[in-house]
């Protein structure tokens, strides 16, 4: 990807999963990459699995006065951050009258509060310094209703909102975009579905399959790049065409 190489790049939740994969892939691009989550063992895996890691920062995105420190130490190891990957995020499948308070609080403390705490952080320090980039985790549960996530489908149609209203305030200096993936086979959807549900799931998408963590961090590559640099306030649904007509529903 152009423009990519030298880049300075805070993902978040980059501990494992999509997040892991996109620290991997804007290292392959020649970036300079820092890791920010809250699962310090997660952390010392990743540094070890990804030694040219610029760095890596123990924060919880929920938390306003981390995110302020722990956006003020990437800014310390990087000298600056160009690109935020905004991809902090939980689930909790249970049934919509199983939700208790405080789980719903605490979906929504992570998967919007957090995105909304860290892309402030981010734009004020980028609007500061005149351009960057912020892409953000949204999912095509935030796009069609899907059973047993009530309280994830919420935050992430927040998201979705946030990223379109931001790219409309933060233009022309800072570029925002969303990613809504479909199922993709991370460690937190593997510990929630059996080898039965993996394959009922297979069977409604058109492509077969689940995506890879790397696919969608393909997409984000794509997107902080050169290439993508008239893209802005949109958001772009990577599901193997799940969505694309009325298979979602089944």
């Amino acid at each position: 990807m152009r423009g990519l190489s030298g880049k300075r790049v805070l993902i978040t939740g980059g501990a494992s999963g999509i997040g892991a994969a996109t620290a991997a892939r804007f290292l392959d691009e020649g970036s300079v990459v820092c890791v920010l989550d809250r699962d310090v063992k997660g952390l010392q895996q990743i540094h070890s699995n990804l030694p040219k890691l610029a760095g890596t920062v123990n924060a919880d995105v929920s938390n306003l006065k981390q995110v302020e420190a722990g956006f003020a130490d990437a800014v310390r190891i990087m000298g600056a951050v160009d690109v935020l990957i905004n991809n902090a995020g939980i689930s909790i499948r249970h049934n919509f009258l199983d939700i208790t308070p405080e789980e719903w609080d605490q979906i929504v403390a992570v998967n919007l509060t957090g995105v909304f705490y860290m892309a402030q952080a981010a734009a004020r320090h980028m609007w500061q310094r005149g351009s960057g980039v912020i892409l953000q985790t949204a999912s095509t549960n935030g796009i069609v209703g899907q059973p047993y996530y009530a309280d994830y489908n919420a935050t992430k149609a927040g998201v979705i909102e946030l990223t379109k209203s931001m790219a409309l305030e933060l233009a022309p200096r800072v570029r925002v975009c969303a990613v809504a993936p479909g199922y993709v086979l991370t460690p937190m959807q593997r510990a929630e579905y059996t080898d039965a549900m993996l394959e009922e799931v297979n069977r409604k998408i058109p492509l077969g399959r689940h995506a890879k963590p790397e696919e969608i961090a393909a997409l984000f590559a794509f997107l902080a790049s050169d290439d993508a640099a008239y893209i802005t306030g949109h958001v772009y649904t990577i599901d193997g065409a799940e969505t694309a007509g009325g298979l979602a529903s089944r």
